[in-house]
Parts: C-alpha cells; sequence; structure tokens
C-alpha cells in the first residue's frame, strides 16, 4: 500500500472523539498500521496479518513483546506482537512447501468497521476473504472462508476470531493466537492453569507427557498442551497476565531459550528472557470442524494484574 491508501484509510475509519482517537500511518516498511489511544489504553495494530503490536494498558508497561530486530516486509512474518495462525497449525498436513501457521498472519486484512464505544474502549474489525486472496495462494485453501477479527481495545484487550464456512462442505481448521507475552524474566515465570494437563512435547519427538505443577522455562520449550478450555495465569513475579478464552480447546507454550534464540536471529540480545508465548489455540488433537454454513468463534481476552 501506499501514501494514497493509507490517506483514504483515514478518511473512512479515523476518528478522534473525546478521549479516543484512531488513525492509520505508514507503519513499519511501509505496511499500513492503526494507532489507537484512549482513556483505557493505547495499542498499534498493522494491516499485514491484522497483527497486534503492542496494547499497553494505561499506566502499566507494554503487555505484548515486540522484538527489538523485528524485520517489517510484505509477505513475511513478523518476530513478536501477536500473530494469527490460521487456518492450520503448524505444518500443512499434505503440503510442506505451504507456509507454517497458514498464511493469515501474512497477508493483508481488510478493515471493516471502526468504533469508539460508549465504555471508553476502542473496537476495530477485520476481514478475510479467502475468494478474494493472492492467486499464489488461493490453492493453498480453496474453500470459501471468511475470516472475521475484531479487537477490542481497552483495560482489557479482547480477541475474537471468527472462521465462517461459505461453502457447502465441512471444513477443519486449526488456529491459534500466538501471542508473545513481555516478562520481567521469563525463568522467573510460573505459568498457573495447565497442571495435570496432558501434552505434545516438541522437543522430544512429540511424545505424549502430563503437566505436574506450574509450568517454568529453563530451557527450549514447545508444547501442545490439549484439554485446556479454562483460564491460564502468566505470574513473572511482579505482575499476572490472565488469559481467558472460549472456543479454544488447546495451549501451546513456546520460549525458543538460548541456543535456539541465537540461531533465529531475529530475537535481539537476550530477547529470548523478556518473551514467553503462551497460545490459545484449537491445535493437534483439538482442531475444529466447521459445518458448511455455520460460524466458529474463538474469543479470548487478556488482563493484567500488578502484583
Amino acid at each position: 500500500m501506499n501514501a494514497a491508501s493509507v490517506e483514504q484509510l483515514n478518511k473512512e475509519f479515523s476518528f478522534e472523539q473525546g478521549s479516543q482517537s484512531l488513525v492509520f500511518n505508514a507503519g513499519g516498511g511501509d505496511i499500513p498500521a492503526i494507532e489507537i489511544k484512549n482513556e483505557q489504553a493505547t495499542a498499534i495494530i498493522s494491516l499485514q496479518g491484522a497483527h497486534v503490536l503492542s496494547w499497553v494498558p494505561a499506566g502499566e508497561d507494554d503487555v505484548i513483546w515486540l522484538s527489538t530486530e523485528a524485520k517489517f516486509a510484505p509477505g513475511k512474518s513478523v518476530r513478536g506482537g501477536i500473530p494469527i495462525c490460521w487456518p492450520w497449525f503448524g505444518p500443512h498436513e499434505s503440503n510442506t512447501a505451504y507456509p507454517g501457521h497458514g498464511f493469515a498472519r501474512t497477508v493483508l486484512w481488510q478493515v471493516t468497521k471502526t468504533e469508539a464505544l460508549s465504555s471508553g474502549e476502542t473496537r476495530v474489525t477485520f476481514q478475510l476473504d479467502t475468494r478474494q486472496l493472492d492467486d499464489a495462494i488461493k490453492p493453498m485453501w480453496p474453500l470459501p472462508t471468511i475470516a472475521e477479527y475484531r479487537l477490542t481495545i481497552g483495560k482489557i484487550l479482547t480477541i475474537e476470531l471468527i472462521t465462517h464456512n461459505q461453502g457447502d462442505q465441512a471444513m477443519t481448521i486449526g488456529q491459534a493466537l500466538h501471542t508473545y507475552f513481555k516478562v520481567a524474566d521469563v525463568s522467573k515465570t510460573n505459568i498457573i492453569g495447565l497442571k495435570d494437563k496432558p501434552y505434545l512435547d516438541k522437543t522430544d519427538g512429540f511424545k505424549r507427557k502430563t503437566q505436574s505443577g506450574a509450568v517454568t522455562i529453563g530451557e527450549e520449550v514447545d508444547r501442545v498442551y490439549l484439554q485446556t478450555p479454562d483460564d491460564v495465569v502468566i505470574d513473572d513475579g511482579k505482575r499476572k497476565i490472565i488469559i481467558k478464552k472460549q472456543g479454544s480447546h488447546s495451549t501451546v507454550v513456546w520460549n525458543p531459550w538460548k541456543e535456539a534464540a541465537d540461531k533465529m536471529g531475529d530475537l535481539g540480545q537476550d530477547g529470548y528472557l523478556k518473551m514467553l508465548c503462551v497460545e490459545s489455540a484449537n491445535a493437534v488433537d483439538d482442531t475444529v470442524v466447521v459445518a458448511a454454513g455455520e460460524s466458529y468463534t474463538l474469543l479470548v481476552t487478556y488482563e493484567l494484574e500488578t502484583i
């Protein structure tokens, strides 16, 4: 997109209403981004991937981690923020040439609505219609589908990812909100709410194991926790991030630790110590079948509690 496109977006969707404002700018890599400000929080969202880059509740530090080495380029994923994994999670089941975690995080989403809510929160709604995708991407998902993504920015961040099956046959989707949370020190952080849950350990050949106590990070961790519809809490000793969800049956926990992080090259100096991915997902055993003409909603809220 160019400056003229940003100007058109501002004409159609930007507003300043009381203490609330929503404006479009060129963003990183000339990819349009939205800046939202209200009395409860601020946020930055890239239109590529409808990718949340920042969410800062009033008087607090950013809850979302974004790498200092994050690169912004058309068609490339960004290290940090909240990437959307959709319509599959992990590698494609039949074609390894297709991008891992789907294409939703690397294509431009269409803004369909912006709202200054009477609650003081600000809402923006995005849409991705697979029938309108680039010809190089359409073969990856030939099923007619509309993904709707609704973000409500306030002291609570509310995220809704709604999959509308526009076709005449059922479809199976995998999905995740691959959220990078900012923590004081990941080695001193506890993840609460997954005790006694089964998980698949990617670092150990996808062996099925059972969680004992809180999840802690002292080495590379890459796990898919199954049968986990309940709340999860990240406690780094300074604040708690409370994750509540509906329509999510699995939880992914990931931190690459030092060796893998160094190989990745875009996490920044010791960045792995400041980030932790806890992803609300429907993955592996917990993929979702959406019947013809029906919709499925993944709804997640993030809330901060200072200790």
